[in-house]
């Protein structure tokens, strides 16, 4: 299955924070745009003035399914998360408003990811049943790709959150993914059940009574074990996701990198290197994070949804994509249903 996520049929908006990101409203605004041609339509969120004046650098943009919404303050990158409180005319914090009052299906931001993580809980609430909403990710694999859960929410976690977010994992990727039985993997240091940290300990334990009763659990899985695709779904405290998805990201730039420097080194490998150049385009894509567009906050009762401060277009288009299919799954309601029983 291709990673990025194909063309859903949706009639109620995205609001996207059409100014979050490092590179402020041009990516946003040209991958709203592409998006919409998708058939995709979206609310963009910030100054009005600016966003029309963008807006116009796209011929043919008028006639496309996108509206601007007012938002004359933004939560620049450097300040705090807790601005969330009193900003109130913030472009993130209109996002997740449109999405609590029913006018927006999600709120997608490039933006701050403590604001927008901190906006969703203060405006959405949480499903019932969840303590802790997760940051869920996915990574490449050898089977397509793995999803990564928390990748940086939570830093210090109990072993029941784990247990609650492979419940919702195992849901999203049912309903938005297609993948009928995935399977759940306990990121530890050995794929023995009596090693890992006390956390791990404990989680097993609790994932393992769940098995068969809303999630199948494989067992603790290694970091090896993320890119094998040993299991659809990995789970880990917020603070070991981060440092295993930058750690990835990281490393597939230098690998490039490296394949790069060498192909370059001589005539001959350079010659070898156009020959090879589709299949290392193909690869770069898979491995590219803007091909995913963005990662779910998965535990809110709403959709919302975090990108990369330096998104292209091209990952704000996905990200409008995957959350837009997201909403024609009904994603909320069936979270709210799995994880009622519990």
């Amino acid at each position: 299955m291709s990673a990025e996520p194909g063309t859903p049929k949706t009639t109620l908006p995205i609001a996207l924070d059409a100014v979050g990101g490092d590179h402020g409203a041009a990516p946003n605004v040209a991958g709203a745009v592409q998006a919409a041609r998708a058939g995709v339509p979206v609310l963009l969120v910030g100054p009005r003035v600016a966003l029309h004046a963008e807006l116009g650098k796209h011929p043919g943009s008028a006639s496309l399914p996108l509206d601007v919404v007012d938002a004359p303050d933004v939560i620049g990158m450097d300040e705090h998360a807790s601005d969330v409180r009193s900003r109130t005319g913030a472009s993130i914090n209109v996002c997740t408003r449109l999405v609590k009052e029913g006018r927006a299906a999600a709120a997608v931001s490039m933006g701050h990811s403590g604001a927008t993580m901190a906006s969703a809980l203060l405006t959405l609430g949480r499903v019932k049943g969840v303590d802790r909403p997760a940051i869920l990710a996915h990574l490449p694999s050898k089977k397509g790709f793995v999803t990564l859960l928390d990748v940086g929410a939570n830093a210090d976690v109990k072993a029941a959150y784990l247990a609650q977010w492979a419940r919702l994992a195992t849901v999203y990727l049912r309903v938005v993914e297609d993948r009928e039985n995935p399977t759940v993997g306990l990121l530890s240091i050995g794929e023995e059940a009596h090693k890992g940290s006390q956390l791990v300990l404990e989680a097993h334990g609790l994932l393992r009574e769940l098995h068969g009763q809303g999630i199948t659990f494989h067992g603790n899985v290694e970091g090896r074990d993320l890119f094998q695709g040993t299991t659809d779904i990995v789970v880990t405290d917020g603070f070991t996701g981060n440092v295993v998805l930058k750690l990835a990201e990281g490393e597939a730039k230098v690998l490039f990198g490296w394949v790069r420097d060498a192909l370059g080194a001589s005539l001959k490998s350079k010659v070898g290197g156009l020959l090879v150049r589709p299949a290392l385009r193909g690869l770069a894509e898979r491995m590219d994070p803007s091909t995913y567009g963005a990662s779910i906050l998965i535990g809110v009762r709403g959709l919302a949804f975090i990108g990369h401060g330096s998104a292209d277009a091209r990952a704000v288009k996905n990200a409008l994509l995957r959350a837009a299919r997201a909403h024609e799954a009904d994603l909320i309601a069936r979270l709210e249903a799995a994880l009622a029983p519990a």
